[in-house]
């Protein structure tokens, strides 16, 4: 299960997200990228957060540690902005918090390069979760101690807006023409060797586990929590198997570069070594 913490400080929103989440400071003195459930897009977004972000997590994908995040709306009292007032009056209990990478950027396909085989491990990922939302218009990736992180995972799993044809829609190929790392020859068989075995029932069943009940309950056609969870495991083991069979990597649309995986021109820079120093999950927070 997720550990639990309790927002202790609202520090500022994170305009850049269409849900508005926000930074903010916890009890057990972490610092959180929180994504609320009064936002517009309810809470299968984190539902989408936790399955995909521990799933990306247990396959060996730098994604930020997740939390559950109890918020008292009172917090909502003392913020001068109205929209931001609105959401945390309307997110009190349980929320999602990502850990907080302090003095990461975002990622630029003109500036760093990633080999082939991490480019093919993260789009044979995205694949699997149908994460339409890491293309070059819009990475949902972070660089942070000179390597790549992968955020945001709520528009991912679009199946699981309609269950009765989620086993058609989890069945669907994947275009990753406009993924953000189409451009660096993503070796996606080898990916798929890797990490396709490692998708069992049992992870899965692991993975779902970590969704609060909560964000689980009432949903149309079960009639219980680990109803739902049982059908985002049977969608993704289903995908798993195949999915990199029906990757395709076309043209881009758009104006912009022309075409995958030759359409960067300008030489780009390797990533920068990590600090020999760095200790990931301490420096985070």
């Amino acid at each position: 299960m997720l550990s639990e913490v309790t927002a202790t400080r609202y520090v500022t929103p994170l305009r850049e997200g269409g849900s508005l989440p926000g930074i903010v400071e916890a009890d057990d003195l972490g610092t959180y990228v929180m994504k609320f459930t009064g936002a517009g897009q309810g809470r299968k977004t984190l539902v989408a957060e936790v399955v995909c972000g521990q799933l990306g997590r247990r396959l060996g994908l730098r994604v930020p540690e997740l939390v559950t995040i109890q918020l008292d709306p009172v917090i909502g009292l003392g913020e001068p902005d109205q929209e931001v007032q609105e959401l945390l009056k309307a997110s009190g209990g349980l929320n999602l918090g990502m850990d907080y990478l302090p003095g990461s950027i975002g990622f630029d396909p003109l500036a760093y390069e990633v080999d082939p085989g991490e480019a093919g491990r993260i789009v044979w990922f995205d694949a699997l979760i149908n994460n339409v939302d890491r293309s070059w218009r819009n990475p949902n990736m972070l660089v942070w101690h000179g390597e790549p992180w992968l955020i945001d995972h709520g528009a991912t799993m679009i199946w699981h807006h309609n269950w009765p044809g989620a086993q058609a829609s989890a069945a669907k190929p994947y275009d990753a023409s406009d993924h953000v790392l189409a451009g660096f020859g993503p070796d996606i068989a080898a990916a798929a060797a890797e990490l396709a075995p490692l998708v069992t029932e049992e992870l899965l069943t692991d993975v779902a586990a970590d969704v609060p009940d909560e964000w689980l309950v009432d949903e149309p056609g079960f009639d219980t929590a680990d109803a739902v969870r049982r059908a985002y495991v049977a969608a993704l083991l289903t995908r798993a198997a195949t999915i990199h069979e029906r990757i395709t990597l076309g043209e881009r649309t758009g104006a912009v570069p022309s075409q995958a995986p030759g359409w960067l021109t300008e030489p780009r820079r390797p990533w920068p070594h990590a600090p020999q120093n760095s200790t990931k999950g301490t420096e985070q927070k």
